[in-house]
């Protein structure tokens, strides 16, 4: 599968795993972080127990979705990250048209992944089955907040991060919980002491609980 998204993204593969797409009852997109790959973050997948889930990882050019840091004046990731937020849009509508719901289908990210998970879904809020941001934060300018106007109508929202990442402020992490819940989504915000910029058990299990009851929806 490629992406048919506009600009620096476009036709970058999107890589697949889980169940046929067409044959699914929800789907995960997975967002790999910068210096990483669409196969890389398709390795998570393997510690999930849950049937008849899709998922589709797509790949940033060059590895890296945006050149600068996600606190970065917007204008200087531009226009890298418009690509990036429409290649992500592309994966969303591929789903759709497989008969898949939006209530169905859930955003992941790692990293510089997650953030643009996060971005993407406070500019396109809707009702998704659950939105989930690993060591991530919303894309922000450094001294200003970005209005996001619309409803995620209690769409899930997980958050993990250290206290310590070295990429990610804990103080941007509880900013963004404070805008999606804002905005309506359901958070669940945990931190762990000392973790560093990783995933952990607990995350994982979590995403685990989170795709079962997306299955689980009638």
């Amino acid at each position: 599968m490629t992406g048919t998204g506009d600009g620096m993204h476009r036709g970058q593969p999107v890589l697949t795993a889980g169940s046929p797409l067409d044959g699914a009852q929800a789907a995960m997109i997975m967002v790999h972080g910068r210096g990483a790959s669409a196969r890389d973050i398709l390795l998570l997948a393997q510690e999930w127990r849950a049937d008849g889930v899709a998922y589709l990882a797509p790949q940033a050019a060059n590895s890296t979705w945006y050149p600068n840091r996600f606190i970065a004046p917007i204008a200087t990731n531009e226009p890298w990250l418009s690509s990036a937020l429409a290649t992500l849009g592309d994966v969303l509508q591929t789903v759709a048209d497989a008969g898949i719901a939006v209530d169905r289908t859930v955003l992941l990210g790692f990293s510089q992944g997650g953030c643009l998970a996060l971005e993407f879904a406070a500019r396109n809020p809707q009702r998704y089955g659950a939105i989930i941001g690993l060591s991530a934060g919303l894309i922000e300018n450094g001294d200003k907040t970005r209005a996001y106007t619309g409803t995620l109508a209690g769409t899930p929202v997980f958050l993990g991060c250290s206290d310590v990442d070295f990429h990610i402020a804990l103080e941007r992490v509880e900013r963004s919980a404070e805008i999606m819940a804002h905005l309506g989504g359901e958070v669940d915000k945990r931190i762990y002491r000392n973790m560093g910029h990783t995933v952990n058990r607990d995350e994982i299990e979590a995403v685990e609980l989170i795709l079962g009851r997306v299955n689980a929806q009638t």
